[in-house]
């Protein structure tokens, strides 16, 4: 009989399974290799928020070149200061942060920097504009050293940056009307156009710009050459025309400048600096007339074209006081301060702590013999106001709602800003009595023309004849009745229409 060994019915003896533990060997370094890859970002965790897209650099740039020839060249910013939308220099911003290797772009962003200080109103917020500028176009040379296109804008670059009121100190501008600084830059500019067109010799822009740097070099002739090249090569630029006027306009041919600014508005129509320049041009002409009513048709065309500008502006929603300005200075010319004050507080309204705006209307209130007035707008030009005296300074009873409080930082002393301070300080000496003596302020910024403006005869015949007043009210000789227009110390101002100043 045989016996059998019991089976194991319901279990297994252990037994090893070479394929089993293959298989979870495999599956433990496919773990460790998943999440090697996970932490070193080459594989997202699910459920990971999807990035943002980047746009490219290219995008920027052609947003850029939109918003420029739309005339949107800076930020448009609300009342509490944010940005509602972006202008062309910081979409070139955005371009050259996405491809800082892009010699192009760089060199576009200088030309609109450039460009854009013309619509600046100080000389410090002009000169920062175009220091940017130049930072950017150097930035383009460095990457593109043989390229004719980022020498021209270099060239241009540098030669508004050349402007002795920016550059050189008051002393320099009165006495030889330059310095050592700006001769500098405008020696490399004119290097720098040269370099262009030996790199290319059909640069049309290069030829534009030399013929602006030798205008400023008082080269007239080779200028009137260099521009009728450029013509004859492209006449569908924009900065060929207008630089064009500015060769005319610098010859004293304002009509035909007139007419050279209106071609590069008509390639350009938003671009408002071109309407502010053919606008100043017919005041030119309106202030030369010896007919009154030829005078007072060209006056009138000259407001047509700031009035466009401004409503441009409006139709882009870009704050700008240029416009308001340049119309308060024709109606100032004209006698109607009523209307020039309001344009001026306009502008005030866009930028309420602009110490140059200031200083405008409180040459309007001058003028318009409101000298009391007069006093606390100047001296927020002058030496700076906050609180409720930047309110009143803005011609208004008091801050509300509507007109905030603000602090003012007064203008340095420049020959921009000169006939503020003489015209301050005239009017402190005039208005002082002695139970009321305004002169040992007025005496002060007396002090300080003087050092700065000793070599100007009619700056120094205003200063003298403000000490003259304050020498009498410290006697107690001073009659109640003194003819603020008819004194020699502010005849200038009350006539005062300078000559339009090329954009720069």
């Amino acid at each position: 009989m045989n016996v059998y060994k019991k089976r194991a019915i319901f279990r297994r003896h252990n037994e090893s399974n070479v394929y089993r533990m293959f298989f979870w060997v495999v599956l433990i370094l496919g773990g460790i290799w998943l999440i090697r890859l996970v932490q070193q970002g080459e594989i997202r965790p699910l459920f990971e928020a999807t990035p943002t897209p980047t746009r490219e650099a290219g995008s920027y740039t052609l947003e850029g070149e939109a918003l420029f020839t739309a005339g949107r060249l800076n930020d448009t910013v609300d009342a509490n200061g944010s940005v509602t939308s972006i202008g062309a220099i910081t979409a070139y911003k955005e371009a050259v942060r996405a491809n800082p290797n892009d010699a192009g772009a760089w060199a576009k962003l200088a030309r609109i920097q450039a460009y854009s200080s013309a619509l600046l109103t100080t000389d410090d917020a002009r000169r920062a504009r175009l220091e940017e500028a130049l930072e950017s176009a150097q930035k383009a040379a460095e990457l593109a050293p043989d390229n004719s296109e980022v020498y021209a804008i270099r060239a241009f670059v540098l030669d508004w940056n050349s402007t002795p009121g920016l550059v050189c100190s008051a002393e320099d501008v009165v006495s030889k009307g330059t310095c050592d600084a700006s001769v500098k830059l405008l020696t490399d500019a004119e290097r720098d156009a040269v370099r262009a067109l030996q790199l290319d010799n059909q640069n049309t822009l290069a030829l534009a710009f030399y013929a602006e740097i030798l205008v400023d070099a008082q080269r007239w002739s080779q200028a009137e050459e260099s521009i009728d090249q450029a013509l004859e090569r492209d006449s569908t630029l924009m900065d060929v025309h207008r630089v064009h006027a500015y060769v005319l306009e610098s010859s004293g041919k304002y009509t035909l400048a007139i007419e050279a600014y209106n071609r590069a508005i008509a390639i350009a129509p938003n671009m408002t600096f071109l309407y502010l320049r053919a606008g100043a041009n017919y005041r030119r002409l309106a202030f030369d007339s010896p007919n009154e009513e030829i005078q007072r048709q060209l006056f009138e065309k000259s407001l047509e074209y700031f009035a466009e500008s401004a409503r441009i502006n409006e139709q882009l929603g870009v704050k700008d006081p240029g416009p308001y300005l340049s119309i308060a200075r024709t109606y100032s010319q004209t006698g109607d301060y009523f209307a020039a004050a309001r344009n001026a507080q306009k502008a005030l309204s866009f930028r309420p702590n602009d110490a140059d705006i200031y200083g405008q209307l409180g040459v309007i209130f001058f003028k318009s013999r409101n000298y009391e007035g007069s006093i606390d707008t100047l001296r927020c030009a002058v030496r700076g106001c906050s609180g409720e005296d930047s309110c009143k300074g803005r011609g208004l009873e008091a801050c509300d709602d509507e007109n905030a409080p603000v602090t003012v930082e007064g203008l340095k002393l420049s020959p921009s800003s000169v006939v503020y301070y003489y015209t301050y300080g005239s009017v402190l000496a005039a208005l002082s009595r002695p139970k009321q003596n305004y002169c040992p302020e007025a005496l002060d910024v007396f002090g300080e023309v003087k050092v700065s403006f000793a070599g100007d005869k009619d700056i120094s015949g205003i200063v003298a004849a403000g000490e003259e007043i304050c020498r009498l009210v410290a006697q107690g000789d001073v009659s109640s009745d003194i003819n603020l227009e008819a004194t020699p110390a502010l005849e200038s101002v009350m006539r005062e229409t300078p000559t339009p100043t090329p954009v720069q």
